[in-house]
């Protein structure tokens, strides 16, 4: 048999997350834009100062039906006709909140950017907030939260919060509202909390794409550029402090056939110097199929599809910022395993995690993390929507412009033995909390045994 030449691999071309221009506008917004040729899906993601914390006490949620009615009418449009004028852009909106504060994403082709752009303009100047849409989003958001505690995975990532986080802190309680306080918003309380913080002096725009023949400036002018709002100081950031005191916390599902695991505590964030080495080593413990977790709990012992470790950052200040507040990471492994599995699958898992701290990470582990994050850094990066949403991550954890090329750079350059210690350091054995929800007959006496901390079990 005649086989063909094996290709031969071509010569590496230097990539380098592309760099923004960065500049504001006369009413104090703040601009970053980046051109990529060939990008003829424009993408842009605005960040409004509008933080989780500054909710009023009693209404978690505020932020995100505030979120939500952005695009539900104007002083110029009702709802269904906006949502059909984006359509007539091919545009997509979308709107959310999170702990930093409320991102705004835009898709829209190069050549329609105008007119979606002056739409979501007019979202920011002079939302509508009837009450017949504000009573319509609280009832879907209420239609939501029983969906959400069914789930496995969302039950455990709500209750880690409530484990690591004191009661007073924003951060032990649902991102999107409880039932409770959901039920006391009105569309008066959506209109305050939009006056108090939604103004562009307190605001970031993205705008990445193939700008070619778009005189942005202009563009820009006409429609971010009549949104007016009175300056105010950045309000200061809570300090974010958290409970790691190792233990088991069973929400209890009777009956039921698997265990969802969510293992976590909180570390370093981007602004520590640790971050990079954190990264590489926390992908060779579970970052994809080869990690060591998924050798062991998946590929030799079939106790599940897979299991994942990864560092999600929750809110994130420069160091020097005025309020002295510090930023913080969730550091956590996420899986699910079949109920009989539950407590050889955690055992196994410690026994991953000591194994680690004794003999560290293998220069072949981190060679192919190395690959894997910077190897393919490209291909993460072709829709203008990836590069954006990076960009903005970085706005709102206040980081600077060039941070994800460094970051690459920085990655590249970190050392086997580095990376060890960050990992190990990120997942202590003796200071995670654990997280099972599933059947607590029949998973609490065979997870005690393994004394990986005090065992405590909750109703779903």
């Amino acid at each position: 048999m005649q086989y063909h030449p094996q290709p031969a691999p071509g010569v590496a071309r230097p990539w380098a997350f592309p760099a923004p221009e960065r500049g504001a506008l006369p009413n104090g917004l703040t601009v970053l834009r980046c051109h990529r040729p060939g990008q003829q899906v424009v993408a842009v993601e605005i960040f409004l100062d509008a933080p989780l914390d500054a909710e009023p006490e009693g209404l978690d949620g505020v932020a995100t039906i505030m979120s939500r009615a952005l695009s539900e009418g104007t002083d110029k449009h009702t709802a269904e006709e906006f949502a059909a004028e984006l359509e007539r852009c091919g545009a997509t909106l979308d709107a959310h909140a999170d702990h930093p504060g409320v991102r705004v994403s835009l898709e829209v082709p190069a050549s329609r950017l105008a007119k979606a752009l002056a739409l979501v303009a007019e979202a920011l100047r002079a939302p509508a907030f009837a009450d017949s849409e504000i009573e319509r989003l609280v009832r879907n958001r209420l239609d939501e939260i029983p969906h959400e505690q069914a789930n496995p995975a969302r039950r455990a990532a709500k209750q880690l919060s409530k484990e690591l986080f004191p009661a007073a802190s924003r951060m032990s309680r649902p991102r999107q509202g409880t039932e409770e306080t959901v039920e006391r918003i009105d569309a008066a309380a959506v209109r305050a909390f939009f006056d108090a913080h939604v103004r562009p002096s307190a605001a970031t725009a993205v705008v990445v794409g193939d700008l070619t023949g778009i005189d942005l400036d202009a563009l820009l002018a006409d429609t971010l550029g009549d949104w007016s709002g009175e300056a105010v100081e950045r309000r200061p950031a809570p300090p974010i402090t958290a409970d790691d005191t190792g233990r088991v916390v069973i929400v209890d599902r009777p009956g039921a056939v698997q265990t969802q695991l969510l293992i976590g505590r909180i570390g370093a964030d981007r602004h520590d110097s640790v971050w990079p080495a954190q990264v590489l080593g926390t992908y060779c413990l579970g970052g994809t199929l080869t990690s060591r977790l998924d050798r062991v709990l998946r590929e030799e012992k079939g106790y599940t599809y897979g299991v994942r470790a990864f560092a999600q950052v929750l809110r994130s200040s420069a160091p020097d910022s005025a309020s002295g507040a510090t930023g913080a990471a969730m550091l956590a492994i996420s899986g699910s395993v079949d109920t009989e599995s539950t407590e050889p699958a955690l055992k196994d898992l410690w026994t991953v995690l000591r194994t680690l701290a004794a003999e560290g990470l293998t220069d072949e582990e981190r060679e192919t993390a190395v690959q894997n994050l910077v190897g393919v850094a490209p291909l993460k990066f072709e829709t203008a929507a990836s590069v954006a949403g990076t960009l903005a991550d970085q706005v709102e954890q206040h980081l600077p412009d060039d941070y994800q090329a460094q970051l690459y750079a920085r990655l590249a350059e970190t050392g086997t033995v580095e990376a060890t210690a960050a990992v190990v350091n990120a997942f202590p054995g003796d200071r995670l909390v654990t997280i099972l929800v599933g059947d607590a007959a029949r998973i609490e006496e065979p997870v005690r045994a393994l004394g990986i901390g005090e065992v405590s079990v909750v109703t779903g």
